[in-house]
């Protein structure tokens, strides 16, 4: 553990900065992807691949992080990732295929599926008990503040610059991120004796390189109709069951499912599943629907998005001294609240809606989101043993991860046929038939620039509605998470994880 005060501080930014680094990257190419597709000269579909390579491999080397953060030491591994990791995203700004670029963001989402876990394992392992709530506040602002800035960040250099500088601009980040882990962090930790279950790692990661893949494609193949999709949930499916009953009959599995048997941490993995399907999916939905709907640059876009992030970093600065002095679930709770609250605001939106009630919303989002996140990460590990904290931190950081890929998927697949739907029912007012509601319009049926004009407004109406129903759905799902909060065990006044958020508040 750490005894000077600057090293300590050294070891936070270098932290933030790497869990940065990934949660940027998850969202900064999306608004980037139409120039990245033009350069390349790639069609949509393809260029779908350079999202879709990152998030896969992301996911099937994220259960690997914990092994080896165990087997090589924490120190060795964050360091090789940071390296890793922003190597590749120079070598993506410098792609001139499609080919290089793909396999370079493959690159990147191995090397970068260790930083968030790791990360806040590291800070957990070498920061005092007491000083807990206070790392982990300063950790979680990379974590949520990190995928609602990148669109932002993404949105002005690619207008200004170019979208090679959405890869550039993780070179000096990750300079720095690398020069401070090595000047704070000891060296060794690591167990030498820890074996790797080979049989255990390919199951795992057939099933979520297969789901991962039926997630993502699942909509531009109409889902099961498609023998792809089938082919994936099938395969995913028995890889799955494989692991599951190698890991209960295994001497040493890839993953100790005994953790499971921990009430606070089951609920929590719960809770997160929730927390990336529920919360992280308006960061998808929201710049589609100011772009689409609105009209917006994505510049514009961005900087509206940017004031969730803003109160997330307040959020995250006072969630600490609110735990302390009402306790972490009723935080939770009115984290829990403010989140579906806002999503139920966004529910209410329409193609008229004005920007300062998108701001309250993004506002409450904000707020939201780090008060039922960062109470939640710690009462994961409240009742768990030290070992085990680097195998719990790199599950809680999958879960996070796919409920966002089933988030994401659902809310897409349901706009588009909710869109669709929505169309078909608006359009029976406008038939050529009804003459009376074409005489009050002013125009005509046919062929014409009225008739054109009118279908492109009910395209626009429909898919405003689609996204208000997607944004409702979010919403309900958010607000069911609300029981769960109070089955996690309240930690006792004397227990660290108390000391710890007591002391956060007192530096308040």
């Amino acid at each position: 553990m750490l005894n000077s005060v600057s090293t300590r501080l050294l070891l936070g930014l270098a932290a933030t900065l790497a869990t940065v680094l990934y949660a940027i990257d998850s969202t900064i190419v999306n608004v980037a992807l139409p120039n990245i597709q033009g350069t390349l000269q790639a069609t949509p579909d393809q260029a779908g691949w350079v999202v879709t390579s990152y998030i896969v491999v992301g996911a099937i080397v994220t259960p690997l992080a914990g092994w080896l953060g165990v087997r090589y030491g924490l120190r060795t591994v964050l360091s090789l990732s940071i390296l890793g990791f922003t190597a590749g995203s120079m070598a993506c700004g410098l792609a001139v295929t499609l080919t290089q670029m793909v396999a370079f963001r493959m690159v990147q989402g191995a090397f970068g599926a260790a930083l968030v876990p790791l990360s806040q394992v590291a800070l957990l392992r070498e920061f005092p008990r007491e000083s807990h709530a206070r790392v982990m506040a300063l950790w979680g602002m990379g974590v949520m503040v990190g995928p609602v800035i990148g669109p932002t960040l993404g949105g002005w250099l690619t207008d200004q610059m170019s979208w090679r500088w959405a890869f550039y601009i993780n070179l000096p980040l990750g300079a720095l991120a690398w020069f401070a882990l090595m000047a704070s962090m000891p060296k060794g930790g690591g167990d030498g004796k820890r074996s790797f279950d080979l049989l255990g790692f390919v199951l795992i990661s057939i099933a979520i390189g297969c789901f991962q893949m039926m997630l993502d494609r699942g909509e531009s193949l109409d889902w099961f109709a498609a023998p792809e999709i089938v082919a994936e949930a099938f395969f995913g499916a028995v890889a799955f069951y494989m692991f599951m009953v190698h890991a209960l009959t295994g001497r040493q599995p890839f993953i100790d499912i005994h953790l499971f048997k921990d009430r606070n941490f089951s609920v929590s993995m719960v809770i997160m599943f929730v927390i990336g399907l529920a919360v992280l999916s308006p960061a998808v939905l929201v710049p589609g629907f100011l772009e689409q709907i609105k009209g917006y640059t994505p510049t514009q876009a961005g900087w509206l998005m940017a004031a969730r992030g803003l109160s997330s970093v307040v959020a995250m600065l006072l969630g600490a001294r609110l735990s302390s002095r009402i306790g972490a679930r009723l935080t939770m709770s009115i984290g829990v609240l403010l989140a579906s609250g806002s999503l139920f605001l966004m529910g209410q939106f329409s193609v008229d809606t004005q920007s300062d009630r998108f701001l309250v919303a993004s506002v409450l989002q904000g707020l939201g989101s780090p008060l039922t996140f960062m109470p939640l990460s710690l009462a994961a590990y409240a009742t768990l043993r030290d070992s085990a904290r680097t195998e719990a931190g790199v599950l809680l950081t999958l879960i996070r991860n796919f409920g966002a890929s089933v988030g994401i998927s659902i809310v897409i697949a349901l706009l588009a046929r909710s869109a669709q739907y929505n169309s078909a029912s608006l359009v029976e007012h406008f038939t050529a038939y009804d003459l009376r509601r074409w005489l009050a319009l002013g125009s005509t049926p046919g062929v014409n620039a009225s008739t054109i004009g009118i279908l492109g407004e009910i395209r626009r109406q429909s898919t405003a509605i689609a996204y208000a129903n997607d944004f409702m759905r979010l919403g309900l799902a958010t607000l069911m998470t609300l029981p769960l909060v109070w089955l996690l065990r309240a930690p006792r006044q004397h227990t660290p994880i108390a000391a710890s958020v007591r002391a956060a508040a007192s530096d308040h």
